[in-house]
């Protein structure tokens, strides 16, 4: 099942086009690191994707067909923005409560389980919490939906090295604790090698290498960070096995 399929996708802002004939397979059960420059259309192509921006042409699919921004593909994805929506006056338990009232699906406990792990008091006002511990809070508000697909735009960008390699501990233990698939975009390619199991590369509004990493590493004789900056350097679209991006 593909998690998130575009066909001819763009997206224009008056005469700019931040993402342009964009086709794109992302097959489920990956950790999957979209990299690109800042402008690249990373942004984009996850808003359009999790339903928060039309198209200007084109069209997208999530979760095995369903049209993004439909009731059944927002009730199975969880986006977490580079700037998450939290408030910062409320206790972090009341955030949750708030989280769990604007939600059909929701895991108090798993929430409230991982809060706890984390050391993160439910007392405690949102706005005295660290980087990291908002990013975790982020991060457990959209776990708690029980989603299928979990979509995270730069949420390394305002973090520390520590709560960068903690955040990413987190997101893999997930992927394998609940089988989630996952789509994380950053800039960030030296974090993201260790985890990632497969890669997409954006640059000019255009994708230019999408493919498993194990045959982008086989075919590449390179590491990820390496093989992805050779492509934002050339420019050339190309594909990996029968993965399919232009």
């Amino acid at each position: 099942m593909n998690v998130i399929e575009s066909t001819a996708l763009g997206k224009r802002y008056r005469r700019t086009w931040a993402l342009r004939d964009c086709t794109l397979d992302i097959p489920g059960g990956h950790i999957v690191a979209l990299v690109g420059p800042n402008g690249a259309g990373k942004t984009t192509l996850l808003t359009m994707a999790v339903g928060l921006t039309r198209p200007t042409e084109g069209g997208v699919t999530v979760l095995g067909g369903v049209p993004a921004g439909s009731p059944d593909a927002l009730e199975g994805i969880a986006f977490v923005a580079q700037d998450a929506p939290l408030y910062r006056n409320l206790p972090v338990a009341d955030m949750l409560r708030v989280a769990r009232n604007l939600n059909r699906c929701w895991d108090q406990r798993r929430a409230d389980d991982r809060l706890d792990r984390l050391g993160i008091p439910p007392r405690q006002q949102v706005g005295d919490l660290s980087g990291g511990q908002k990013a975790q809070l982020a991060l457990t508000i959209a776990l708690a939906r029980r989603p299928g697909l979990l979509v995270l735009d730069e949420p390394l960008a305002a973090l520390d090295p520590v709560a960068r390699e903690d955040f990413m501990a987190s997101v893999v233990e997930a992927a394998r604790e609940d089988d989630l698939s996952v789509v994380l975009s950053s800039h960030v390619l030296a974090e993201l090698e260790r985890v990632a199991t497969y890669l997409i590369v954006l640059a000019g509004g255009q994708v230019q290498v999408a493919g498993s990493v194990k045959e982008l590493l086989a075919s590449h004789g390179a590491g990820l960070e390496e093989i992805a900056l050779r492509h934002l350097r050339a420019g050339v679209p190309t594909t990996s096995g029968t993965d399919t991006a232009r």
